[in-house]
């Protein structure tokens, strides 16, 4: 079976590290990819510039508060654009704020999940995010609009 293609757009060194680290150990064979802000996460969707190759995500992990462009703004594009829609958007943040849980949905977020300050705690929600989204969810075909 090909692997599931992951695009993951977070700032945060550290939680990057732990993403990479629970989705190593998970049940379900992964690529992921890693981008530090919104504006590389566009252009890795759209395959533009160094990211001409890039593989389509199958799911996108997005955190909200990012520099450049932030995760509201991706969120609203790639839902906008018809070629990248349905890609599930998993809303991955330290916001707990109602104000971005209303927001993100409305913008047709598939999940909205404040990550956890605990590492542990933090690991444990990747791994369900995987078992979720990788194992019991049937995602739509890669590349069919």
């Amino acid at each position: 079976m090909k692997p599931i293609e992951i695009l993951l757009v977070e700032d945060n060194p550290g939680d990057v590290d732990l993403a990479l680290e629970a989705l190593a150990s998970g049940k379900v064979s992964n690529i992921l990819h890693h981008v530090g802000d919104g504006e590389l996460a566009m252009a890795f969707l759209r395959q533009q510039g160094k990211y001409a190759s890039a593989p389509r995500p199958d799911l996108i992990l997005l955190d909200l508060n990012m520099p450049k462009k932030d995760g509201r703004e991706v969120l609203a594009e790639v839902k906008a654009d018809p070629d990248l829609k349905r890609i599930p958007v998993v809303i991955l943040t330290t916001s707990r704020a109602e104000e971005d849980i209303l927001k993100t949905y409305n913008l047709h977020a598939n999940c909205f999940i404040t990550k956890p300050i605990d590492l542990h705690q933090f690991i444990k929600v990747v791994q369900a995010i995987e078992e979720f989204w990788l194992t019991i969810v049937k995602l739509p075909p890669n590349g069919e609009t």
